[in-house]
């Protein structure tokens, strides 16, 4: 699924404007970092994109025309439902589409096999670690084998160890299921290690101060955070944030 902004404006209070008049185009597949200073507009660019908040003004369009469920939005919480285990957590899409209960525990169970959640099914949020819960979180946007993958800084709250392993594992699953992926996040250093693109916002007014492409291998593990060329892309990133 691809994406389409054409001359977006969003205004809060009438006098902030958040975004002024952005185009913008994401391909089908791609996987794109959206990176800028607090307040600069990027969540407001994700829930727009995510038809969760209206452009005063302006377009976005997907391509094909989205069906419901083809988009999927993981947010920083993983906002599970305390009452329900981990399987049912991660199936409940699929319950609110109507599926059968063997249908969606079958796809809920490959889900999270993929996150590497199989062996704990039957536990409840209380039970789990912060970077597992935002495993289920995954793994509930993915059950629905969604082409549009919106992510709003979800590892953010998470210790640095754990981010690096559900880096990894995003990118690989990103790599697999070949959907589009738009991920907004504070961090250079994620950015870079995730995304075969990046956009960096102005501090004001939601203007693109940088669009590139990301010279980096095709193949991401942990041993690319040493590599003088993802130093070099961070670098580049962290200098139009900074300008």
């Amino acid at each position: 699924m691809a994406v389409q902004l054409d001359r977006v404006r969003r205004v809060f209070n009438n006098t902030h404007v958040v975004i002024a008049g952005m185009d913008l185009r994401i391909d089908t597949g791609e996987f794109l970092a959206v990176l800028g200073p607090s307040g600069c507009g990027k969540s407001t660019l994700l829930r727009m994109i995510a038809q969760l908040a209206e452009p005063d003004s302006g377009q976005i369009r997907t391509e094909p025309d989205g069906e419901r469920f083809q988009t999927a939005f993981v947010f920083q919480d993983a906002h599970l439902l305390p009452w329900r285990d981990v399987l049912d957590n991660a199936a409940l899409p699929l319950e609110l589409m109507g599926e059968s209960k063997a249908r969606r525990d079958e796809k809920a169970r490959a889900a999270l096999d993929q996150v590497g959640l199989h062996d704990a099914l039957d536990r409840y949020p209380a039970q789990l670690s912060g970077g597992m819960r935002m495993r289920v979180s995954l793994a509930r946007a993915l059950v629905t084998e969604p082409r549009l993958l919106l992510l709003d800084e979800p590892f953010a709250a998470l210790d640095e160890i754990t981010r690096f392993h559900l880096d990894v594992q995003l990118r690989e699953l990103w790599q697999r299921r070949g959907m589009t992926v738009i991920f907004v996040t504070h961090s250079v250093s994620e950015a870079a290690f995730l995304a075969n693109r990046a956009v960096v916002l102005a501090r004001s007014g939601g203007a693109i101060k940088l669009d590139r492409i990301l010279e980096l291998p095709a193949v991401r593990n942990n041993e690319l955070r040493g590599d003088p060329r993802l130093g070099q892309e961070m670098r580049l990133l962290l200098g139009a944030i900074e300008e």
